[in-house]
């Protein structure tokens, strides 16, 4: 469960350029269903607020996860991430990390400076202050869903073919890579719906079993909505599904 949001937060982080109109808004609101094999774990939701940085108007970014029932009792999950990001750009200007994930406490806020390419992490729990440089349009880990939702190009990957995105998370780094598997249409709890299907190239041995053990499932409109996410852990496997939505600001495509 504890990996669960970070899934649904990565699992459509594409790096390509962004066009100027957003194609969510405020109001916008998913919650998904976790289940850890045959077990309901818990649930995570994203959420697109509006909020005020330096006199600007933003979008407010909000994901939570949880677990709830016996997975509660077993295993308890309160996790919290925030991005506030530029409305037509999309980069980032702050993150907010608060997790608590069977004691496993983060208390973090980060702030960016794009103008010299360097963001200021706190760590409230720590009492520490660091300085990462950070290469040229670094996503935090919630803003680089959103910033791809907004990509011109998505419709334009081919089978078959990888890209990547920077991206800061946990004081470092990294490229994330992504694979385009393709296009395919998946029965869900609102009927059946056109999706495109990615795999996040991930680390195997402790956590995954193979590199390739994490498959997303989008909705291939103008939404681009992550529908599910399966994958198979080196102990047991993990699954995401849309549970509910509103405030789309574009029409949700149903075959039937």
């Amino acid at each position: 469960m504890k990996k669960a949001l970070f899934f649904l937060l990565l699992l459509t982080t594409l790096g390509f350029d962004t066009q100027s109109e957003a194609t969510f808004d405020v109001g916008e609101w998913f919650k998904f269903r976790i289940h850890y094999g045959f077990v309901n774990a818990g649930y995570a939701t994203l959420e697109v607020k509006e909020a005020s940085v330096n006199n600007e108007k933003v979008f407010h970014l909000v994901g939570k996860g949880y677990t709830t029932g016996f997975s509660r009792f077993f295993f308890k999950v309160d996790d919290l991430y925030e991005s506030y990001i530029n409305k037509e750009t999309f980069v980032p200007y702050q993150f907010v990390r608060k997790i608590d994930e069977g004691g496993y406490t983060k208390n973090q806020e980060g702030f960016f400076n794009t103008n010299l390419n360097k963001v200021v992490v706190k760590d409230y729990k720590h009492r520490t202050e660091k300085v990462f440089v950070i290469p040229k349009n670094t996503q935090d880990i919630l803003s680089a869903f959103y910033y791809l939702r907004n990509s011109p190009n998505i419709n334009k990957i081919k089978p078959g073919e990888s890209v990547a995105i920077d991206m800061f998370f946990d004081d470092e780094t990294t490229k994330f890579k992504l694979k385009f598997i393709g296009r395919d249409d998946i029965k869900t709890k609102f009927g059946t719906i056109a999706t495109m299907i990615f795999r996040p190239l991930v680390q195997s041995g402790r956590v995954f079993k193979e590199q390739e053990s994490v498959t997303v499932w989008i909705s291939d409109d103008d939404n681009k909505i992550p529908l599910r996410i399966q994958a198979s852990l080196a102990v047991g496997s993990i699954k995401a599904d849309l549970d509910a939505f509103k405030g789309l600001k574009n029409p949700f495509k149903v075959k039937q």
